[in-house]
């Protein structure tokens, strides 16, 4: 049930700015958390600019042969959940990357071995900003070598 303009006007004045002020602070709220604006591309909603521009460049270099198996918002599992003997269930806590790819090594002289394997190595990207490293996301990334040995590249 929503309220229209007639609605307000049969409030007293006291009552009338107390609900503008709430209705004015609810729109402050949706303003994102990190002033970032969210971004669409080929149809994929993004968090910010910066994290869309670099999905369009990973895919360039996806489509070069550098990179393969690019995936977006990648989950890892950092621990499992369990039950407490008090029979408390402790969730599990989960980490989610911005970008996961296999990158392919740069072969070790500037003249490439046509015989000399290919190695990929899995890469873990997030776009970062200063705000959004926060102390939580710190554990995380020390958790996520901990367990995977993969090193979280901020971009």
């Amino acid at each position: 049930m929503g309220l229209n303009s007639q609605d307000i006007a049969r409030l007293g004045p006291r009552a009338q700015k107390q609900l503008l002020q709430k209705l004015g602070a609810q729109q402050r709220q949706r303003q994102s958390k990190y002033n970032n604006e969210p971004t669409t591309v080929n149809g994929i909603k993004f968090d910010s600019r910066k994290e869309a521009r670099r999905y369009e460049e990973l895919m360039v270099m996806q489509r070069a042969g550098e990179i393969k198996n690019l995936r977006l918002q990648a989950q890892y599992t950092l621990q499992e959940s369990f039950i407490t003997p008090e029979g408390t269930r402790i969730r599990a806590i989960k980490y989610v990357a911005d970008f996961a790819y296999d990158r392919r090594n740069k072969p070790s002289r500037n003249q490439p071995d046509l015989n000399e394997p290919i190695y990929w190595t899995h890469v873990v990207e997030d776009v970062k900003s200063r705000a959004t490293k926060t102390p939580q996301y710190e554990i995380k990334k020390k958790l996520m070598y901990e367990k995977f040995r993969i090193e979280i590249r901020e971009v």
